[in-house]
């Protein structure tokens, strides 16, 4: 009994998340749709810089050495990056993204991601989790995985794409396109 109400619950869920209409991205956007879901579409970047907000843990065993876009297979990686409003780090910081990945492809470019950024936007402060592949050279989708504060109950996903992998700072342009389910407090939106 208890499996079909799961079921049930599951299959609720999986057709709101579908009947999600998506919408066109912008520096900062917000939606309510006329289903009275609310959704906010932004973008930020990500700024790595070896050895200083980016560390390799442990060194993997094959594959291609370290470069700004390979690692070797099985490498453990940390990080605390800051996340501006534009490619230029002396941007306005508006964020910090902490996580660890780990080289899953034998040709040193992805990874499996954990990643929690802490936000703190005019509008919205809290955090948002993602876990997920990530391929080194190329845009890569994440799927949100929970929030806190403001983003208590999000839903979505993060698209990370490489900006600038020259010299030791890389760069990435993370886009976010967040949706807050129905059954969100209403004062959690606010």
């Amino acid at each position: 009994m208890a499996l079909s109400l799961l079921n049930k619950v599951l299959a609720t869920l999986l057709f709101a998340l579908l009947s999600l209409k998506p919408t066109s991205s912008s520096h900062h956007h917000h939606h309510h749709h006329h289903h009275g879901l609310k959704s906010i579409h932004f973008t930020l970047f990500q700024h790595e810089t070896i050895n200083k907000t980016g560390y390799i843990i442990v060194n993997g065993v094959a594959g291609p050495g370290i470069s700004q876009t390979t690692t070797p297979f099985g490498t453990l990686f940390a990080f605390q990056d800051p996340m501006t409003v534009t490619p230029k780090r002396s941007s306005k910081l508006v964020g910090i993204a902490e996580g660890t990945s780990i080289t899953s492809g034998l040709d040193g470019l992805r990874s499996i991601s954990i990643a929690k950024i802490t936000l703190s936007l005019k509008h919205h402060k809290g955090s948002v989790s993602i876990v997920g592949g990530t391929h080194n050279i190329k845009p890569s989708d994440h799927p949100v995985v929970g929030g806190t504060g403001d983003f208590l109950f999000v839903q979505g996903y993060v698209t990370s794409s490489p900006v600038s992998l020259k010299g030791l700072t890389v760069v990435y342009k993370i886009e976010f396109h967040l949706y807050w389910p129905p059954y969100a407090s209403q004062t959690s939106l606010s």
